[in-house]
């Protein structure tokens, strides 16, 4: 198979598709939160991912790429800290969405889990009261990150080209990807297969340390079974 190289530089092509696969991840959990076929604790995984993982790159971006942009374009300063106004904004709704409770054992002042049945293969009234507040949660994040996105990228996205060097970008992603919370990073590879093309998913997953490249295939696959389940689509 022959694989069309990326037109864009790597941290365009690198921080589009991590984007993507925010929207393509806080869609489908809005989405499955409400669908009774959808275990709980499939949805647990999904919003610990999304909790872990909106966190990390906000956090990356404004406490080590911002600098480095304003280091070289002090004009940029007024918008990227406006984009930093709004990741407050979206940590407020992160904080929301980790409250809900959907582990067994969680604290007594977030919603109670329980998928025990009613007799008649209904959801409990407690299990709807759940889904309730996980999809109402969980559809705050998904439109506070598409809005966001919509208001970033276009700032973002002429700055990496302008001010962030190849080498830069290199040394920055490698951070990330060392501090990336170890929370279903599975569903990471998933999801990329979802938002990108072979040499785009292949050029984010190049960097990812040694000993864990062999184990891509099987992450692979894992994330395939646990998207499946929560798309409602699993054999």
């Amino acid at each position: 198979m022959t694989l069309t190289p990326p037109t864009d530089v790597p941290a365009v092509v690198e921080t589009r598709l991590a984007h993507d696969v925010h929207r393509v991840a806080t869609t489908l959990l809005a989405d499955a939160a409400l669908d009774a076929s959808v275990p709980l604790d499939a949805t647990a995984q999904l919003r610990d991912f999304l909790v872990a993982n909106l966190r990390h790159h906000h956090q990356t971006e404004d406490d080590d790429l911002w600098p480095r942009i304003t280091a070289k374009a002090p004009a940029a300063a007024q918008d990227l800290d406006s984009l930093t106004d709004e990741h407050d904004q979206l940590d407020a709704a992160l904080d929301r969405l980790a409250g809900v409770a959907l582990h067994a054992g969680e604290g007594d002042d977030r919603v109670p889990l329980t998928t025990a049945d009613t007799g008649d293969g209904a959801a409990s009234t407690d299990e709807s009261a759940v889904r309730a507040a996980l999809y109402d949660a969980a559809v705050t994040v998904r439109d506070v990150v598409h809005d966001h996105l919509t208001h970033e990228e276009p700032v973002l996205f002429p700055a990496l080209r302008a001010h962030v060097s190849p080498a830069e970008w290199q040394d920055f992603a490698q951070r990330v990807i060392a501090t990336t919370p170890p929370v279903a990073g599975h569903l990471m590879v998933g999801f990329l297969d979802k938002v990108g093309t072979p040499t785009e998913v292949e050029l984010v997953l190049s960097g990812l340390p040694e000993p864990v490249r062999p184990l891509v295939p099987a992450m692979r696959l894992q994330a395939a079974a646990d998207l499946g389940v929560l798309r409602g689509t699993a054999a």
